[in-house]
């Protein structure tokens, strides 16, 4: 059993190019780790209509949703007053939140300000989730997971968050290797798929001077459907009169 998950990355910055947006692979690899299927992936501005559709719309069509961005001290950061209206609910001064950025400002010099103060206004009934870098908190409302933008902080929030981030069953993943191109294997591979029911496969182009070859990915939850759909795969590929191999060691998309 997987249960599913999406992402929304929020911010102008992402979209105008100012900003490369980290999290999303990191994320998906944490979330494949843990037996989480991700299903989808969006990037959206700081629009306040745009966001709570979105995540009205995800999160009723997956098991969690996590948001990225938007929740800092500054005039655009408006994700967490969206998901409490997404919700229906009020955004309050978290005493819990507000008591940690107080002690988080004490003794640095820097003013614990109106805009900073802004950082503890969390959606009535959230759950935090702690914040081991700079103190601020992202939340938990219903099965969204608010997080913030910066990449380093975000990592180690959901690092913190051990058992708190719910889990499945990981799937196991074979990579078979060889130098015949996706077009060649491309009515095979849908065979393969097709017999191998539970399992998916997908194929990588690779380039290097001189030569080319693929890089097919096998992903299901049975190890022996795998395995099986991975030789299946090199099969193919010897049928073609090209070389192919299986490593386990490679992930999908990533050149040989």
């Amino acid at each position: 059993m997987q249960p599913t998950a999406a992402i929304i990355i929020i911010g102008d910055e992402i979209l105008s190019g100012r900003t490369a947006d980290k999290n999303i692979n990191w994320l998906a690899s944490v979330l494949y780790e843990r037996g989480i299927r991700l299903t989808e992936a969006r990037v959206i501005g700081d629009n306040e209509k745009r966001i709570i559709e979105t995540v009205q719309t995800l999160s009723s069509a997956n098991d969690m949703v996590f948001t990225s961005g938007g929740i800092g001290p500054t005039h655009d950061d408006i994700t967490t007053s969206c998901i409490a209206r997404a919700f229906g609910v009020n955004v309050i001064r978290h005493p819990e939140a507000d008591q940690r950025l107080i002690d988080h400002y004490a003794g640095t010099g820097l003013e614990y300000n109106k805009a900073r103060q802004k950082m503890a206004d969390i959606p009535e009934g959230a759950e935090l989730i702690d914040n081991p870098v700079s103190a601020a908190p992202g939340f938990i409302l219903k099965n969204v997971y608010v997080l913030p933008g910066v990449p380093s902080i975000l990592q180690a929030m959901v690092e913190n968050m051990g058992d708190r981030l719910p889990g499945g069953t990981k799937a196991h993943r074979l990579t078979v290797q060889t130098d015949i191109g996706e077009g060649s294997l491309a009515e095979g591979l849908a065979r393969v798929e097709a017999e191998f029911k539970g399992v998916s496969v997908g194929s990588y182009p690779w380039f290097k001077p001189g030569t080319y070859g693929t890089a097919l990915v096998v992903t299901g939850l049975e190890k022996n459907l795998v395995e099986s759909a991975a030789m299946a795969l090199v099969a193919l590929v010897e049928s073609f009169g090209g070389k192919g191999f299986i490593d386990e060691k490679v992930i999908g998309g990533n050149t040989p």
